[in-house]
């Protein structure tokens, strides 16, 4: 695996640009980002998977920061990554993880979940 710190910043990286309106409503974007068997359990209660034309009227237009980002190793190629998000338009914070797997030399989205928490 490569060096932790750098690993966790190249997937930091990755998760904000899927909070970027430009990615959100770019399927190639989206296809280089999340795996060919990508689902999520989305904070609003739905669950998206990729092969269902996901696209930035499915993921929806957000403005979101970050914060508490950590990845834990599960194996050499697949990375849980965790954090928190306030979303800025509703008021709302969530708790997010993500699983990234490493396909062909690139680090996919397998797995992701929001769970909308109280202040």
């Amino acid at each position: 695996m490569e060096n932790k710190s750098a690993l966790e910043k190249h997937l930091f990286q990755l998760e904000n640009k899927l909070l970027l309106p430009e990615i959100r409503t770019s399927k190639e974007e989206l296809t280089n980002l999340l795996s060919d068997n990508f689902f999520e359990f989305g904070s609003s209660g739905k669950v998206l998977y990729k092969d269902e034309e996901i696209s930035g009227a499915t993921l929806g237009i957000v403005q979101m920061k970050m914060s508490d980002f950590e990845i834990h190793s599960l194996s050499e190629e697949i990375i849980l990554a965790t954090y928190r998000i306030f979303n800025e338009l509703s008021k709302q914070h969530s708790l997010r993880s993500s699983i990234w797997k490493l396909v062909d030399g690139h680090w996919k989205m397998h797995f992701h979940q929001g769970t909308k928490i109280p202040i």
